[in-house]
C-alpha cells in the first residue's frame, strides 16, 4: 500500500453526459414481443430501438429511449426520467447453441439508483448481473457479464430502478461465445496474526465468533496475500511468522501470494529502505542478499508443504527497490536486482507465477515505461499487479485503459493486488484515519456499507472485463487490520494507532460487512 497526502476530488459536471427529454426520441418504443434472433441485432442503437423490447412495471416505458451521442456511433440507449422509475430494455434470443456466452457493452452512469444493471436472464440456468458503475467524469467503461446456456435461449437485459433523474447509457453490446470470471478473488491478510496476539476478535455477519481468515473464506475469499519483512521490529510479517500463516491460508484450501518488500518496514514508491543487516553492502552483494532471502523464505514454504502460488518481486516499486542502488535511477541495477528475485522463485518452484507490483493503477504513461524498461533488459514475469486506490488514483475509466493497454501490450496477466475503501470516517482508536473527509471520498461512492460494496464490486468488474481472458482477480488489502491496541502501523513504536480500521472489511463490532460477499463473484 502507498500512503499519499490528502487530495480532494471534485466531480466534473458535464451537461453532455445528462439524458435529453422526451421530445428527441427519434423512435417509437417497440412492442414487448420483438422478433426474436439468434444474433444480437441492432447492438449500437443506430436503428433507434428496432429488435429492442421496452417494459415498466410501474408503467414508464418512455423512460427508455435512444438518443444521440453513441460509445462509437451516433446513437445510445437512456434511461431517465424526471421522476423515480423502474424500466427495462431487453432483446429476446433464440436459437442458440448451448453453452457459454458473454455479454459486453459500454456504459456510463450518474450513479445514485437504487439498481442499474445488465443482465443475462431466462438462459436456462441462473440470471447473471453486472451492475453499472458511477461515471461521473462521462466516460465510458467497458462491462461484461457471462452465462450458460442451456435451452437455446437468452434474454439481454439493461435494467433501472432509478430515483428521480437519474441516468444512464448502453451502447455496443456484443453476445458471443465464451466465459469470464476472476481466478484471484483475495484478501491480503498480513496484520491479521499480530491483531490475533493482542486481542483482535472477528465475527461472521451474524455475530459468530470466528478465525477471520476462515470467515474470509466463507464469503468467497480464495487467495492469501502476505508481505515478508526482513528483519522487522515487531517480530511480525518475518519469514517464521509468514511460515505460520501460510499454514493456515492453505489449510483452508486458498492460494498462497507472497509479497516481498526487501526492507525491515513499509516499501512503496516513497520509500523503498534497505534492511539493516543489508545496509553497508555493495549493489553486487544486494543482488546476493535479494537472491538467498527470497530463496530461503520461498523453500521454506514449499518444505512445509505450502509452496507460493504466486511472489511479487518487491512492493509497490515504481521507483526501484533496495534504494539507492536499486532505484530506476539506474534501471540496469534495478532489471539486475529484479532478476536476482525471480531468479530464487523459479529455481524453488518453476510453476510459481511471477509478479511485478506498481502503485498508480491508472497511470498508463508510467505502466508503459517502467515495463518497457522492465521487457528492454530481459526481465521475465508473469503477471502485472497494480495498486488502484479510487481517492489517489484516479478514475475507474483510467485503471480500465491501463489494464487494457497494458496486458495486449506485453500479452500478460493482470491484477489490482491492492484495493480498499471506508465504510465510514470517523476512526475506533485515537489515531486519524487516512482517509477521513468527505471530500476525500470518490464520487459516487458514500463511506458507508454500501459505498464500500460497490467500489470492490466495481472494480472486481473492470478487471473481469479485461480483453482476452487476461483480467486475473483482485486483492483487497488488510481486510482484517481493525483497530486493536498494540497492532498500530509502526513496527517500531507499540503505541502507534491503525488509520485503516475504516477501511477494513469488518466493521466496529467486529462483524463481517457486506463487501466481502463479493469474494463470490463468479
Amino acid at each position: 500500500m502507498y500512503v499519499r497526502p490528502r487530495g480532494t476530488f471534485r466531480t466534473l459536471l458535464r451537461a453532455a453526459a445528462l439524458p435529453v427529454l422526451g421530445a428527441l426520441l427519434v423512435t417509437a418504443l417497440p412492442d414487448r414481443q420483438a422478433h426474436a434472433a439468434s444474433t444480437l441485432t441492432n447492438p449500437g442503437f443506430e436503428s433507434g430501438t428496432s429488435s429492442w423490447s421496452t417494459y415498466s412495471p410501474t408503467g414508464q416505458d418512455s423512460a427508455s429511449y435512444v438518443e444521440p451521442g453513441g460509445h462509437s456511433g451516433s446513437n445510445r440507449l437512456a434511461h431517465w426520467s424526471s421522476t423515480a422509475y423502474k424500466v427495462e430494455t431487453y432483446q429476446y434470443l433464440s436459437g442458440l447453441a448451448n453453452g457459454s456466452y458473454t455479454l459486453s457493452a459500454w456504459v456510463r452512469s450518474s450513479g445514485g439508483q437504487n439498481s442499474a444493471y445488465l443482465a443475462l436472464r431466462n438462459c436456462g440456468s441462473a440470471e447473471q448481473r453486472t451492475d453499472l458503475p458511477p461515471t461521473p467524469n462521462g466516460k465510458w467503461i467497458r462491462l461484461v457479464t457471462s452465462v450458460k446456456v442451456t435451452g437455446g435461449q437468452c434474454t439481454v437485459s439493461v435494467n433501472s430502478d432509478g430515483r428521480a433523474g437519474s441516468w444512464l447509457n448502453v451502447d455496443d453490446l456484443t453476445f458471443t461465445p465464451g466465459s469470464t470470471g476472476l481466478a484471484v478473488k483475495g484478501a491480503d491478510v498480513s496484520m491479521l496474526k499480530k491483531s490475533e496476539d493482542f486481542g483482535g476478535v472477528y465475527r461472521t455477519s451474524g455475530g459468530a465468533t470466528g478465525d477471520g481468515l476462515a470467515v474470509l473464506k466463507s464469503a468467497g475469499a480464495n487467495y492469501g496475500r502476505l508481505k515478508v519483512w526482513v528483519d522487522p521490529a515487531d517480530g511480525y510479517s518475518d519469514k517464521a511468522r509468514v511460515l505460520q500463516m501460510a499454514q493456515r491460508i492453505k489449510a483452508q484450501g486458498m492460494k498462497l501470494l507472497v509479497d516481498f518488500h526487501y526492507s525491515d518496514t513499509w516499501a512503496d514508491p516513497g520509500a523503498q529502505t534497505k534492511p539493516a543487516a543489508w545496509a553497508s553492502h555493495s549493489y553486487s552483494r544486494l543482488t546476493t542478499d535479494v537472491y538467498d532471502h527470497t530463496y530461503d523464505v520461498l523453500n521454506a514454504l514449499k518444505a512445509q508443504g505450502t509452496t507460493a502460488d504466486m511472489v511479487q518481486i518487491g512492493n509497490e516499486i515504481n521507483t526501484g527497490l533496495l534504494w539507492p542502488e536499486g532505484s530506476t535511477d539506474n534501471w540496469d541495477q534495478t532489471a539486475g536486482l529484479l532478476k536476482s528475485g525471480i531468479n530464487a522463485a523459479k529455481a524453488v518452484s518453476p510453476t510459481t507465477r511471477i509478479a511485478l507490483h506498481l502503485a498508480h493503477g491508472g497511470d498508463n504513461g508510467l505502466y508503459r515505461w517502467w515495463f518497457d524498461n522492465a521487457k528492454a533488459r530481459g526481465v521475465n514475469f508473469d503477471v502485472i499487479a497494480l495498486s488502484f486506490y479510487g481517492y489517489w488514483h484516479g478514475p475507474l475509466s483510467d485503471l480500465q485503459a491501463n489494464l487494457d493497454d497494458i496486458s495486449a501490450r506485453y500479452g500478460k496477466s493482470v491484477m489490482v493486488a491492492e484495493t480498499a475503501y471506508p465504510f465510514r470516517l470517523d476512526s475506533k482508536d485515537s489515531h486519524e484515519n487516512i482517509i477521513d473527509l468527505s471530500s476525500e471520498l470518490v464520487s459516487g461512492y458514500p463511506a458507508s456499507t454500501a459505498g464500500q460494496a460497490a467500489w470492490l464490486r466495481d472494480v472486481m468488474n473492470v478487471v473481469e472485463a479485461v480483453p482476452g481472458g487476461r483480467g486475473l482477480g483482485v486483492i483487497y488489502w488488510d481486510p482484517t487490520w481493525t483497530a486493536v491496541t498494540g497492532n498500530g502501523w509502526d513496527p517500531a513504536d507499540p503505541s502507534s494507532g491503525n488509520g485503516w480500521e475504516n477501511q477494513a472489511l469488518f466493521d466496529y463490532d467486529n462483524r463481517l460487512l457486506p463487501a466481502a460477499n463479493w469474494f463470490s463473484h463468479r
